[in-house]
């Protein structure tokens, strides 16, 4: 997604772009646009699927944001897309645990390495 629009005022453009680019960077694609500002729900989203679906098919991978845009609008398959969400919390849940168990065992990784 990149942003445009003027402060406090966000308008983004949903985008094909190389995965090594910035997020504003050179785009490859339009593949639609998202503004969380408009009054009229009808013009909040608009997404090409058909050309979502071929980048898809090529190896493209979106966002988490664009993913549930994806999923909510039936481009992508919202069962599988909410397993993988589910998947990736449980995961941070559990490195957030290790990392706080390790801090309360004071810090220390591994002696054997020292």
């Amino acid at each position: 997604m990149a942003r445009l629009g003027r402060p406090h005022r966000p308008f983004y453009r949903i985008n094909a772009v190389d995965s090594r680019v910035k997020r504003d960077g050179k785009v490859i694609e339009t593949l639609g646009w998202y503004d969380p500002m408009s009054q009229d729900p009808t013009k909040t989203l608009h997404l090409n699927s058909e050309r979502i679906k071929y980048w898809i098919g090529k190896g493209a991978q979106p966002s988490d944001t664009v993913a549930d845009f994806l999923a909510k609008n039936n481009v992508i398959d919202a069962a599988k897309h909410s397993a993988e969400v589910a998947d990736r919390n449980a995961r941070r849940k559990a490195g957030a645990e290790k990392r706080a168990a390790l801090a309360a065992a004071g810090g220390k990784k591994d002696e054997k390495k020292a």
